[in-house]
């Protein structure tokens, strides 16, 4: 109505223009007049278009509909249809076509258009950054752009309908206009919002429903939830897509339960006011339809050669006369993990296709007819390795499974990714393994597309505690490249690429303490096996004597201080996060001496260690088993040392001398984790063994001689020890998603035995409690974290024995990006420890639970921090259990 009305104007504006010239237009060109009751044609000499900026005037000419040489009825429907058409492209607030000038048969036009105002700027109200930035890339607002009617509106909806979607249903939106002062025909809008409280679920009412109770129903809705105790921890907001949603899973419920036939007829959404506030709140009524139970009836096979129907039919585990499951048949027979889809994919049917077909519903039982096209199998054709841009490809293509000429197969594929995940050069959420099929020629390229992240770290560090200032600098070198050492174009700043790890390290505290440590691994030893081989390096020296802290030493104290970590700890390695020797053994005298400044008869314990070490993988049991064997020396040289170690005290009552520790370990483990950042599914396992030659088996030395010194006695120490440890991944929602629950169950057990009574190991043993973090591991002790409890606090100082430790933990991933990964964790655990094999109870345990953070930083490797509560009470250690803080650094629990 309002165009009809504006074209009605733009008549009589050409009646009143023409009028009063029509008598004189042969005299004067310029001076017509045109009779609405006599209409004339005349030729268009001429058309201009005025009033315009921005657009294009042979563009809006042509629009027009108007040709120069064209015949025109004036006044006539020509002119008509050409202002209609301009009003149509909605760009223009007035439009009128008048004539310039009349010359005997032809006539000149100018098309007049006023453009709409143009946008200069938008301010909003009501909504927080966020919001706004929300808003601005879902309303294409753009400066400088035409301002109509419909754009306004439309933004008006668009914005209205983001904040119901997100619970707020009485959203108010308001959009006003206003021109800008400052720029000619441009307006600002200023949008005002109105959130209003979110809306909840008040209360879900259904009817129809017999054979699934409310409650089951209401469970399988998993984000629409009515106020009750019993969804505390649910959202109860309302929101009309996952309403949408959770009425689909209602009746997916229903499907699990053979209900094949369950509907959703009739639902209302309706708001009330409730409570003394009469706050505002959602009624959800529903009513369903059941439909009969159904069951699987015979299940036939069509199509398969490579398979027989027997073996295709126990693989798929579904029985005559089982409950119909719509939701188990589709995993079975397509999961990605666990469908029968697998056993082709894997066998290079790449273009297998399965089609299941109910043939017959017969009462209650429904016959399925599986019909398979296998296809040729699939021969790979090209492997490419695209996004390392540091790592060398042959690093990432070593750890590849798939090649050129082989069959497909998809276990290897994901095998290559796992692999890939494993090196820790590339972010593991990133990789992307690209399966490209080319059914014309039966072939496959494969594209592993890879991210690169860093991964070297380095440590700055100062702490404080004990009474002494504790500083570290070290750096780790994850992906280093020995053979461009020489290479000076490569060094940027190191050489990089081979993924070889580089680790050097210094720790000092003065005079009091200082230890160096360097270590090297090469993955792939001669670049055809996974083969490595590695070797480290470290020196320490403690000065007892340069701390006073440790002059007025009391057993039942605890000191503890911190600092910062770069990711590394070698042999001799430091840590200033914790002091103290927890409980107190009688049997045991802890008295560090007087302050000295003579070195010698000041306390000194040197440590030199190497190790060298040299792993491979198995191809049985299968080639997730990895066997690793070292060879290590540790020299002890100990001065004036009785206060630490009393049960090596000559008749003096020092320890002087030194002592050595050659011993060969040997590591059984098989790994098939999915990612070493944040593990969704698999396992690792690992038996160890160390051992020292048994010397005391090859001499005639009666060890259990109370008069034999310990510089005899304990020379070459001898011991054999092992470890035994666990873990299990679990996902218990999608494990695909970036959001997935794990639940992860661990244990530990280890032993330290003998081949002599009388010449039991004074090294070696099992500390127990606490972070698990090492104070000194000055003499290849096991640090054990048990969550709830003081460090050290359920072992001596020279350690346990014997361990045992129990561990269940659920892991939640808040950002799995590779800048930064960030997991918070829930965990129950348990633990004990025994000086011998006799007395040891591996259940009788020490229980503890907890919540906690992990941190990622490639920079500087994992970090995090737990609160334990321990439940037991250790004898001894008054304060060793309750509420306990545990700061973690470098290391996995």
């Amino acid at each position: 109505m309002i165009k009809l009305q504006k074209s009605i104007i733009g008549l009589l504006f050409l009646f009143v223009t023409f009028l009063p010239h029509a008598k004189a237009q042969e005299a004067d060109s310029t001076n017509f007049s045109v009779y609405y009751s006599s209409a004339r044609k005349y030729t268009i000499a001429d058309i201009q278009v005025s009033g315009i900026r921005y657009l294009d005037k042979t563009v809006l000419i042509q629009l027009s509909g108007l040709t120069v040489g064209d015949y025109v009825e004036v006044p006539g429907d020509k002119i008509t249809e050409a202002i209609k058409k301009l009003w149509q492209q909605g760009l223009f607030s007035d439009v009128k076509i008048t004539a310039t000038k009349i010359v005997e048969g032809d006539i000149w036009l100018d098309i007049y258009l006023q453009e709409r105002p143009r946008l200069s700027d938008v301010n909003f109200y009501g909504v927080s950054k966020s919001e706004k930035d929300d808003i601005t890339e879902k309303v294409l607002l753009l400066r400088g752009s035409q301002i109509t009617d419909h754009q306004v509106n439309s933004a008006q909806r668009t914005i209205k309908g983001i904040f119901t979607a997100k619970g707020f249903l009485n959203t108010d939106v308001n959009i006003v206009q206003r021109d800008d002062s400052t720029q000619n025909n441009s307006v600002v809008l200023d949008i005002y919002v109105d959130k209003k409280e979110k809306v909840k679920v008040n209360n879900i009412e259904i009817e129809g429903n017999e054979a699934l109770s409310d409650n089951a129903l209401e469970k399988a809705m998993k984000k629409t939830n009515e106020k009750s105790l019993r969804n505390f921890f649910k959202t109860k907001k309302y929101l009309e897509e996952e309403y949408e949603k959770d009425k689909v899973n209602m009746v997916d419920k229903y499907n699990e339960k053979g209900y094949r036939d369950a509907v959703v007829t009739n639902d209302s959404v309706f708001q009330v006011q409730v409570g003394k506030k009469n706050k505002t709140r959602v009624n959800i009524d529903m009513t369903v339809e059941e439909g009969d139970k159904y069951y699987f009836g015979d299940i036939k096979w069509v199509g398969n050669t490579v398979y027989p129907s027997e073996y295709l039919s126990t693989v798929l585990g579904i029985k005559k006369g089982d409950v119909f499951n719509q939701k188990i048949l589709d995993k079975r027979l397509f999961d990605n993990d666990e469908g029968l889809n697998n056993l082709y994919l894997d066998q290079g049917y790449l273009f297998f296709n399965l089609e299941p077909v109910e043939v017959n519903v017969n009462k209650d039982t429904i016959d399925y007819e599986m019909r398979i096209m296998e296809g040729k199998q699939a021969t790979i054709n090209e492997v490419r390795i695209v996004g390392n841009t540091k790592t060398h490809e042959h690093v990432a293509r070593r750890e590849v499974r798939t090649y050129p000429g082989d069959l497909f197969s998809k276990t290897l594929l994901m095998r290559s990714y796992r692999e890939l995940a494993q090196l820790g050069h590339f972010d593991p959420e990133a990789i992307n393994p690209d399966v490209q099929p080319h059914p014309e020629d039966g072939t496959v390229d494969i594209e592993y597309q890879l991210q690169e992240k860093a991964n070297d770290q380095i440590e700055l560090s100062g702490g404080w505690g004990a009474g002494m200032f504790v500083g570290s600098v070290g750096l780790k070198f994850a992906n280093f490249s020995v053979r461009n050492i020489f290479n000076k174009e490569a060094w940027r700043p190191l050489p990089t690429g081979d993924g070889q790890t580089l680790s050097l390290r210094y720790q000092t505290s003065g005079k009091y303490y200082r230890t160096v440590s360097l270590s090297f691994i090469e993955p792939w030893l001669g670049g055809k096996k996974p083969n490595s081989l590695s070797l480290s390096l470290s020196h320490s020296r403690i000065n007892y004597s340069a701390n006073k802290y440790y002059q007025s030493y009391n057993p039942y104290g605890y000191g503890g201080g911190y600092g910062g970590y770069g990711g590394y700890s070698g042999y001799g390695g430091y840590n200033p996060y914790g002091y103290g020797y927890g409980s107190y053994y009688p049997s045991y005298n802890y008295n560090y001496g007087s302050e000295s400044d003579n070195e010698d008869e000041a306390q000194i314990w040197e440590t030199t260690a190497l190790a060298l070490g040299y792993g491979y993988r198995l191809s049985w049991p299968d080639d997730y088993f990895t066997v690793y064997h070292e060879a290590s020396l540790e020299h002890y040289n100990l001065r004036n040392m009785g206060s630490y170690f009393a049960f090596l005290a000559d008749e003096g009552g020092q320890v002087n001398g030194t002592f050595n520790n050659l011993g060969f370990k040997t590591v059984v483990g098989r790994s098939s984790i999915d990612n070493p950042l944040y593990s969704r599914r698999g396992s690792n396992l690992s038996l160890t063994l160390k051992m020292t030659p048994p010397y005391s088996w090859f001499t005639n030395t009666d060890y259990s001689d109370e008069n034999l010194s310990n510089k005899d006695r304990y020379k070459w120490i001898e011991y054999h020890k092992w470890l035994l440890k666990g873990q299990i991944y679990n996902p218990l929602t999608n494990p695909n998603s970036d959001h997935t629950l794990v639940l992860r169950t661990a244990f530990e057990m280890g032993f330290l035995g003998y081949f002599d009574k009388g010449r039991q190991s004074p090294f070696e043993g099992f500390i127990v409690g606490g972070s698990g973090m090492s104070g000194y591991n000055m003499y290849g002790t096991d640090y054990v974290a048990l969550r709830g409890y003081k460090d050290y606090s359920l072992s001596p100082s020279s350690g346990s024995k014997m361990y045992s430790k129990f561990t269940m933990e659920l892991r939640f991933p808040i950002t799995l990006k590779p800048s930064a990964t960030i997991y918070a964790l829930a965990f129950i655990e348990g633990g004990n420890t025994s000086m011998s094999f006799q007395n040891y109870s591996p259940f009788n345990l020490h229980r503890s639970a907890g919540l906690g953070v992990r941190i990622f930083l490639p920079m500087f490797g994992l970090m995090g921090i737990d609160w334990g509560y321990g439940f037991d009470d250790i004898p001894g250690y008054s304060d060793a259990a309750g509420s306990q803080f545990h700061f973690v650094i470098g290391q996995q629990f």
